[in-house]
């Protein structure tokens, strides 16, 4: 493997063959999932609401060998999820995986945020994933079997600044137990994971007010330190993968123990751990790289 290409810790043609859709696959977590993918010998099709983002990623997985298709669809419309899953269905006829990554959320308590707000947040983070899984496992998986990941996150014991963020990531973990049971009889397994603090692009879309703040994450993990979008996207890739096909309706924390109880205890530096970042074309956050 070239040093130019993924550093993955799976095998090369683990997803030989297999076709993958991305959602919010232009930037992040998203992008990072998707090259991973690609470099493991998955065909990706990567959505977003922005064209030129999916394009921009598709072009990066080609140029580096792999295959990606890219289409643009707002996951929060059912018209619009429908019909991009049937441009889809044209072009690759079984859809393998999903990784329900889009989402996206802003910083207010509870008492600044409107209904329009509230309910953009719960479409973007709930209903949007509920969409497309019910779509592909309709037309799809229903017949063919599949994986399913959702993306969460750490919203346990409440989501104090992204009230409604925090809500529709919690009746996503619920969406994806009842997933897992209602479709289980179609070989489609269900799973979700919720990342911690992660060192993203997305952070460079927070309002440069909340910099000392996000400048602080790392010293509330008991690892202190901010995970890696690899850490994440190697996470996803398991629960895709053939060696999690008795893996389903759960959700894996990935935080470095974050949510485990270290808001009630004094936090000691941490030692011997070091981040895995395989991601040849990662891009750290603005912010941080201000601090360095």
């Amino acid at each position: 493997m070239s040093l130019n290409s993924y550093q993955s810790v799976f095998r090369e043609s683990l997803f030989k063959d297999k076709v993958i859709v991305v959602t919010g696959g232009g930037s992040g977590i998203g992008r990072c999932t998707a090259h991973e993918l690609a470099s493991l010998g998955a065909t990706l099709v990567l959505i977003g609401r922005s064209i030129e983002k999916v394009k921009n990623v598709a072009a990066e997985i080609i140029s580096d060998g792999g295959s990606a298709d890219y289409f643009a669809c707002d996951i929060r419309e059912e018209t619009n999820v429908q019909n991009t899953i049937a441009e889809i269905l044209k072009l690759h006829p079984v859809i393998h995986g999903l990784v329900n990554n889009a989402g996206g959320q802003f910083p207010s308590p509870l008492t600044g945020i409107n209904q329009k707000g509230w309910e953009t947040v719960v479409r973007t983070n709930l209903t949007g994933g509920f969409l497309m899984a019910k779509e592909i496992y309709l037309k799809c998986m229903i017949d063919h079997g599949g994986s399913i990941v959702n993306i969460v996150a750490d919203m346990w014991g409440g989501m104090p600044g992204m009230g409604h963020s925090g809500a529709a990531r919690a009746g996503m973990v619920n969406f994806t137990q009842t997933a897992a049971v209602e479709w289980a009889h179609s070989g489609v397994r269900v799973n979700a994971i919720a990342p911690g603090w992660i060192a993203s692009s997305g952070m460079d879309s927070y309002p440069e007010s909340l910099e000392p703040w996000l400048l602080k994450l790392a010293d509330a993990v008991p690892l202190k330190r901010m995970g890696t979008e690899s850490e994440i996207s190697s996470a996803i890739c398991f629960l895709l993968s053939d060696g999690a096909n008795f893996i389903s309706g759960d959700c894996l924390r990935i935080d470095g123990a974050a949510s485990q109880g270290g808001r009630m205890v004094d936090l000691v530096s941490a030692k011997n751990n070091q981040p895995y970042d395989g991601f040849h074309r990662s891009v750290i956050p603005k912010i941080f790289q201000k601090k360095e």
